[in-house]
């Protein structure tokens, strides 16, 4: 899968939303949007790096407490 079909499928996604909201104004898109694509994109690194934070945070390009704070903040951590 290419970043240009990730971009697509987000694209379409966003055009579904607006959809669904028929006319009525979003809110706090940025955080919603960052919300709903964080959770996902932690939950799939961590398993491809076999929870290995450290080499997580290497892949994402954060730093290891970066990474830490946004899986207590999504509850990916005990």
């Amino acid at each position: 899968m290419s970043k240009k079909h990730i971009e697509e499928c987000v694209r379409t996604s966003l055009e579904g939303y607006f959809r669904d909201l028929r006319g009525t104004e979003p809110d706090r898109m940025y955080d919603m949007m960052v919300r709903v694509v964080e959770r996902p994109l932690l939950e799939v690194v961590m398993q491809q790096a076999d929870n290995n934070q450290s080499r997580a945070a290497q892949w994402l390009g954060l730093n290891r407490n970066t990474l830490r704070k946004k899986l207590v903040e999504h509850k990916l951590l005990d």
